[in-house]
């Protein structure tokens, strides 16, 4: 796999960022406020706010079914997205986002609140585009 450029299936990006924005959408959403410490609730608190989200479960299933370097990748590719990283930087966010693997990686990309626009701001980092 090259470390400059990313190897990922454009269409199952894409997908995954149609998903999102299903999720983003939704406006019923309530987020339980949590008075102890936000960062070990975060997950917890994705958990509990999409509970039987039909969505939800099936983009973590999705996300979760990803083989180790496409998760790396797809992280990588948010960080891209979200200007973390420049695609430029592109080995450095893979490296990266294959040291903080863990086997959480579905939830902390559903945690991020604008993830479809994080994912689409990275292709259009590296000239793609969901649009036709």
């Amino acid at each position: 796999m090259s470390e400059n450029a990313p190897t990922f299936n454009l269409d199952e990006i894409c997908w995954i960022i149609g998903k999102a924005r299903e999720l983003d959408a939704q406006e019923n959403v309530i987020e339980p406020d949590y008075g102890s410490n936000a960062i070990d609730d975060g997950f917890a608190q994705i958990l509990e706010a999409y509970a039987d989200d039909a969505t939800f479960e099936e983009l973590k299933s999705i996300l979760d079914d990803l083989n180790w370097d496409q998760q790396c990748e797809i992280v990588a590719l948010a960080w891209v997205g979200r200007e973390t990283y420049s695609a430029d930087e592109w080995s450095d966010a893979l490296s990266m986002a294959r040291e903080k693997h863990n086997d959480h990686t579905a939830i902390y990309l559903l945690s991020m609140t604008m993830l479809s626009d994080y994912l689409e701001e990275g292709l259009s980092a590296f000239g793609y585009s969901c649009r036709i």
